[in-house]
C-alpha cells in the first residue's frame, strides 16, 4: 500500500444523524516554517508540534473570527509553550526553556504548571481560562480542560515527528439523545485504535475510512494551514508606547537604540533614538544625554 504525505490541511467531518463531529489536521511545511528559526531539541520539537496541531483542531471548532492562544506555563525547566492559531488557520509557536531539559517526556519538564487558553475575537471581549495541568500529555491536558471548563466531551490523538505533525479530534456536542451517547462511545473506541504512523502518513480520507468504515460519515473540503507571524513595525511601536517614555529613555541611555527580536519568527526590529522619542511627541525633555 502506498502511503501519502498530505500537506498542511485541516479537514472537518461529521457523523450523520448524530451530535458527534470531528477534525483531522496534517502539518508539514507550515510547521517547518513556524519553527525554522528556533533551536529546539527533538523531544521539545515533538511536543510543540503536537501542541500546534491541537491548536488548529480546537480553533476549527470555534464559531468566531479571531485568534486562539494555547499556553503551558510552569516553574520547571520548560517555562512556557505558546501556540497561536487564527480563524484563518494561520499558526505560530514558540517555547521558553529555563534550563536544559532532562529526559524526553513533557511531564519531566513541568513544575506547578497551568494551562491557559485565550480566545481573542475580532469583535467582542477576550476570554481566558486558566486551569492546573491534569494529564501527562498534550492530548490529555486539553481533553480535561474541555470537559471541566467547557463541558464538552472531546478526545484528541496527536503525533509529531521531525518537522511534521498531525492530529485527530472527535467531539460530542451537548445533546441528550441516547443514540448520541451510543454513537459517541463507539466512535471513541474506534478512534482509539489509531497509531502515530497512520495519523502522520495517511491522507485524511484514507485514515477516516480505515477507522470508521461502517459509520455514516461526511468529510468536508480541506482548509489550508500556513505559518504566519503577526509581528510588525506597528506592533513594536505599540509596545514601546505601552512601556512609556521613562522606560524607553532608560533603554536608549543604556543601548543607544531599542532592539526587539520576535520570539516566534526571530525577526529583529531596531528603533533608533530619534524614531523612539518621536513616538512620544507632546512630552517634554526628549533629548538623551550621552
Amino acid at each position: 500500500m502506498t502511503l501519502h504525505s498530505p500537506q498542511d490541511q485541516l479537514h472537518p467531518f461529521i457523523f450523520e444523524q448524530s451530535a458527534v463531529r470531528g477534525n483531522c489536521v496534517h502539518l508539514d511545511q507550515s510547521l517547518y516554517t513556524a519553527l525554522e528559526h528556533q533551536h529546539l531539541p527533538p523531544a521539545l520539537k515533538k511536543v510543540i508540534g503536537e501542541f500546534t496541531a491541537a491548536s488548529v483542531l480546537l480553533t476549527s471548532t470555534l464559531k468566531m473570527q479571531g485568534k486562539l492562544i494555547l499556553q503551558l506555563q510552569s516553574k520547571g525547566a520548560l517555562q512556557l509553550l505558546v501556540v497561536e492559531c487564527t480563524s484563518e488557520m494561520d499558526i505560530r509557536a514558540t517555547a521558553k526553556v529555563h534550563e536544559e531539559l532532562q529526559g524526553d517526556h513533557l511531564s519531566q519538564w513541568l513544575e506547578q504548571g497551568q494551562l491557559v487558553i485565550t480566545l481573542m475575537p475580532e469583535d467582542g471581549e477576550p476570554y481566558q481560562g486558566i486551569v492546573p495541568l491534569e494529564g501527562d500529555s498534550i492530548a490529555s491536558m486539553l481533553e480535561n480542560y474541555m470537559l471541566r471548563s467547557q463541558q464538552i466531551d472531546t478526545r484528541l490523538w496527536l503525533a509529531a515527528e521531525g518537522d511534521r505533525a498531525a492530529g485527530l479530534l472527535v467531539q460530542k456536542l451537548p445533546q441528550q439523545q441516547e443514540s448520541d451517547l451510543d454513537c459517541w462511545n463507539r466512535i471513541q473506541h474506534l478512534a482509539a485504535t489509531i497509531t502515530d504512523s497512520e495519523l502522520l502518513e495517511l491522507d485524511t480520507a484514507t485514515l477516516l475510512q480505515r477507522l470508521f468504515a461502517e459509520e455514516d460519515l461526511r468529510l468536508f473540503e480541506g482548509r489550508p494551514v500556513r505559518a504566519f507571524c503577526s509581528c510588525s513595525q506597528t506592533t513594536v511601536t505599540n509596545m514601546l508606547q505601552m512601556l512609556g517614555l521613562a522606560e524607553v529613555r532608560s533603554i536608549l541611555e543604556e543601548q543607544g537604540s531599542v532592539q526587539i527580536q520576535c520570539d516566534f519568527c526571530n525577526k529583529q526590529y531596531v528603533v533608533d533614538e530619534q524614531e523612539a522619542l518621536a513616538l512620544f511627541d507632546g512630552n517634554d525633555d526628549h533629548q538623551i544625554t550621552h
